[in-house]
């Protein structure tokens, strides 16, 4: 512990693209979010932790979130708990003065902590404390009384490391993947990602469901919908879209963004207006 808090402070990354944030603007006049980079021990697990604090709201303030396929971690006064990969979409109300702080896993990097296939997680909150029954408690408790922001990091690192994770090379591929599918907007099936893999579909669907929590099938179209959100917000045509992100016509890509967001893309890009 004293030399993982001898490296404080770290690198503070500050978050430029709210990917997944339902009215992101609004939500970044309500409080303040703020990345920070994992230590070197860690960044084949961790992508990184985030950090949310806002002070004094005059009235309760709900973020809706389009989840990622990814896990977190997040310690909050009312509640502390290991999310999995969240199917739907999810929400957290703000109310008074408070933080939250997070680590968010690279997909495929919580396995190694959870022994198991992660698949066992989505869907699900589990209480730390229930998961990691050892030393859970102890590690709400710290970060809980941790003013500072750095310093608790340190805490959930300390408490990472002393699970002992061990490399293992199906999740680095796993979350290589994962970033593709995210990264080039062009793969837009699951059959096209199978064979960027060199796997059959078959086998890279065993490899999402036990490392990542979730099929490709789901984090393409995801991350399509991301995507979508953003060029929605810019004003790109619905069909122009709809076509490079492969749906099969406007009426598709509509459906399945209502679905997700909770709103149609008109109505998101009035809420969400073009700087």
């Amino acid at each position: 512990m004293a030399d993982m808090m001898s490296r404080l402070p770290r690198a503070r990354l500050v978050e430029t693209r709210q990917r997944g944030w339902v009215n992101p603007y609004a939500g970044l006049a309500a409080f303040d979010f703020a990345r920070w980079a994992p230590s070197p021990e860690l960044a084949a697990y961790v992508a990184h932790f985030w950090v949310v604090t806002w002070t004094d709201l005059a009235e309760p303030y709900e973020q809706r979130i389009l989840s990622h396929p990814t896990v977190n971690l997040t310690i909050a006064q009312d509640f502390h708990r290991i999310a999995g990969v969240i199917d739907g979409g999810f929400s957290y109300t703000m109310r008074g003065t408070g933080r939250a702080l997070g680590t968010r896993f690279r997909p495929g990097g919580f396995r190694t902590f959870l022994g198991g296939p992660v698949s066992e997680l989505t869907g699900r909150f589990v209480e730390i404390g229930e998961m990691f029954p050892a030393t859970g408690p102890a590690l709400v408790e710290g970060v809980l009384a941790e003013p500072d922001p750095g310093a608790a990091i340190a805490l959930v690192e300390a408490f990472l490391l002393a699970l002992g994770p061990a490399p293992d090379p199906p999740a680095e591929e796993a979350a290589a993947l994962v970033g593709l599918a995210e990264d080039d907007v062009t793969v837009t099936r699951v059959d096209e990602l199978a064979a960027r893999a060199g796997r059959s579909v078959r086998s890279l669907q065993r490899l999402f469901r036990d490392y990542v929590g979730i099929g490709p099938k789901w984090v393409i179209r995801r991350f399509r919908l991301h995507e979508a959100a953003e060029r929605v917000r810019q004003g790109l045509d619905l069909a122009t879209l709809a076509a490079e992100l492969g749906y099969t016509d406007q009426a598709h890509l509509t459906r399945d963004f209502t679905a997700a967001v909770g709103m149609p893309p008109a109505a998101y890009a009035r809420l969400n207006p073009h700087a």
